[in-house]
């Protein structure tokens, strides 16, 4: 436990000292949520009179996603690739301790994140509805699907290669997860893709029972999170090299 406890605070000292890190995790999901709540140039879906109201449970999908997708994926490759990985892996610290503590780091960047967005979506004029409890449930199995994706990179692809592809992903995850931009104005065959994948899915779940029944929610967007959250770590753990 003393080992475990150890490995996440450098693993949080770590991912917070990296300028790109907060960039991502930090500075462009609040960017976007104050540029698109004050500026009115996104479509709005029917019923929603404040772009606010709609941007903040996505905008918390998007946080998820850049430090369980992106964030993690990234900083794996490169320590996998400068054999970082493969020595903490042969000391006493164990490889299941080292996972265990990545992911105890990804979800303290995650709570440090909510927080910082609920504070800056409610100086904004938010005003959350429904039950948040469920929000814990998808955010946890969002986190478990997103991880799964970057590990699955990090593991199989040069470490140049997972960074290109990792942005690249974030950045078509975010413009037809629902996160933005309303999936009910994404043209017909597109939209039914989308809600295939653990951004739709998680940007559902957040609006369902952060304000109420909003778009995107229901059982559909539950099982597609399940689906991922189960599938995406097996193939990481099936395909990962540790060098």
């Amino acid at each position: 436990m003393r080992a475990l406890v150890a490995q996440t605070a450098a693993e949080l000292r770590l991912t917070l000292r990296r300028g790109e890190s907060v960039l991502l995790t930090l500075a462009i999901p609040v960017g976007l949520l104050v540029f698109f709540s004050e500026v009115r140039v996104l479509p709005l879906p029917d019923g929603v009179d404040r772009p606010v109201q709609y941007l903040t449970p996505g905008i918390l999908a998007l946080a998820v996603m850049s430090t369980a997708m992106v964030s993690l994926g990234i900083a794996t490759g490169f320590e996998r690739q400068y054999l970082v990985l493969k020595r903490l892996g042969a000391t006493p610290l164990g490889r299941p301790t080292l996972l265990a503590a990545k992911t105890l780091a990804v979800l303290a960047v995650e709570v440090i994140q909510v927080g910082v967005l609920v504070g800056v979506a409610a100086a904004l004029g938010w005003v959350p509805g429904g039950d948040p409890a469920p929000a814990v449930g998808a955010v946890l199995l969002a986190t478990a699907a997103f991880a799964g994706i970057g590990l699955t990179m990090a593991g199989a692809l040069r470490a140049e290669v997972t960074l290109a592809a990792a942005n690249g992903l974030y950045l078509i995850l975010l413009l037809v997860g629902g996160m933005v931009f309303p999936l009910s104005h994404l043209p017909g065959g597109l939209a039914d893709v989308a809600r295939a994948l653990p951004s739709a899915a998680l940007s559902g779940a957040l609006h369902s029972s952060l304000t109420g029944g909003g778009p995107g929610g229901g059982v559909a967007a539950w099982v597609v999170l399940a689906a991922w959250a189960i599938g995406a770590p097996l193939l990481a753990a099936f395909s990962f090299r540790w060098e």
